[in-house]
C-alpha cells in the first residue's frame, strides 16, 4: 500500500500543513486506521477508497489525527485531491463522501485545488471567563462555529497580537469541542492577505495546527461580512505558515490552495 506525505495550502515543500494520504480498496477496521495515523503523526492522515459508479460520490474519505477521527478536515482533503490528480487515480472534479456530507474538489491545470465546503454557522457568545488568560491576550469578540468545525473563534486586537500568542494549551481544552481559532484583520491593507489566524486544537492532539482549511469555513464568512467582500485570502501565521483563498457563496464556502508531495513510500503492515 502506497502512503504519501503532502504539504497542503502551499506551493513549496516544508511549508503549509503536512497530511498523510492513503488510497485504499476499502476501509480496514478503525483501530488500524487510527494506528496508521498515530504512526504518521501529522495533524491528519486521510484514507480514501473509490465508490461504485452511481453513488452520490466518487470516493469515500475519512480523516484521523494521531488520537481521534475528525468530522471535517480541509488540508487533508486538498492533499487527497492532489494525490488523485497527480497519480491519475481520478480525473476531473472529485466528490468525496464524508462525515460532513459530500465535499467536492476540483483541480485546475496549474495544480490549484478548490474545495467546496459547507459554510460554518457563526453564533455570537459572551467571551468565556479565562479564555483571554489562556491565550495570553485580550479577546474582542467570540463565536461558536457549529458542529462540523467545533471551535471557538475569537477576534484579537491586531495581527501582531495573533502572531505573538504563546497560549497555555492545557488551559484551552475547556472552551470548545476541538479548540480555538484566533484571528485579526491584516495589519497592512495592501498586503497579500486580508486576515490572519492561528489555530490551537489540544482536544484532538494538535497544540497548533499549521494551516486549517476547516477553520476557514468560519473565518471566511466572518471576515467577508466585516470587509464587505466575498473573496478573501487568509494567512495562517503558524511557524510553517500557509495561505487559503476563500470565497463565500451562501451556504457553501470555496477554499483554494496548492499542494506538494514530499514523501512517497510503502506501508509494510
Amino acid at each position: 500500500m502506497r502512503i504519501r506525505i503532502v504539504d497542503a495550502f502551499t506551493d513549496r515543500p516544508f511549508t503549509g500543513n503536512p497530511a498523510g494520504v492513503m488510497l485504499l480498496d476499502a476501509f480496514p477496521d478503525d483501530s488500524w486506521l487510527q494506528n496508521v495515523a498515530l504512526e504518521v503523526n501529522h495533524a491528519e492522515t486521510a484514507f480514501a477508497h473509490p465508490l461504485p459508479e452511481g453513488e452520490e460520490a466518487d470516493w469515500a474519505l475519512r480523516w484521523f489525527t494521531p488520537v481521534t477521527e475528525v468530522a471535517m478536515c480541509g488540508h487533508a482533503t486538498l492533499a487527497t485531491a492532489h494525490v488523485l490528480h497527480t497519480t491519475g487515480a481520478h480525473k476531473g472534479p472529485v466528490r468525496f463522501a464524508t462525515r460532513s456530507g459530500v465535499l467536492v474538489a476540483q483541480t485546475a491545470q496549474d495544480g490549484t485545488v478548490t474545495l467546496d465546503f459547507p459554510t460554518a454557522p457563526l453564533t455570537p457568545v459572551d467571551v468565556p471567563e479565562g479564555v483571554a488568560e489562556a491565550l495570553g491576550a485580550p479577546v474582542l469578540a467570540a463565536f461558536e462555529t457549529g458542529p462540523y468545525v467545533g471551535d471557538l473563534l475569537v477576534e484579537l486586537a491586531d495581527e501582531r497580537t495573533v502572531r505573538a500568542l504563546r497560549p497555555d494549551h492545557k488551559a484551552l481544552r475547556t472552551y470548545s469541542e476541538r479548540g480555538i481559532i484566533a484571528t485579526a484583520r491584516a495589519e497592512e491593507p495592501a498586503s497579500e492577505h486580508d486576515f490572519v489566524s492561528r489555530c490551537f486544537f489540544p482536544n484532538v492532539g494538535i497544540d497548533e495546527d499549521a494551516v486549517t482549511g476547516s477553520a476557514h469555513t468560519a473565518l471566511a464568512p466572518y471576515w467577508s461580512q466585516r470587509l464587505g467582500r466575498a473573496a478573501l485570502t487568509g494567512l495562517q501565521a503558524s511557524p510553517r505558515s500557509g495561505c487559503v483563498r476563500t470565497e463565500v457563496r451562501g451556504a457553501r464556502t470555496l477554499l483554494g490552495g496548492r499542494a506538494v508531495t514530499v514523501i512517497e513510500g510503502e506501508l509494510l503492515v
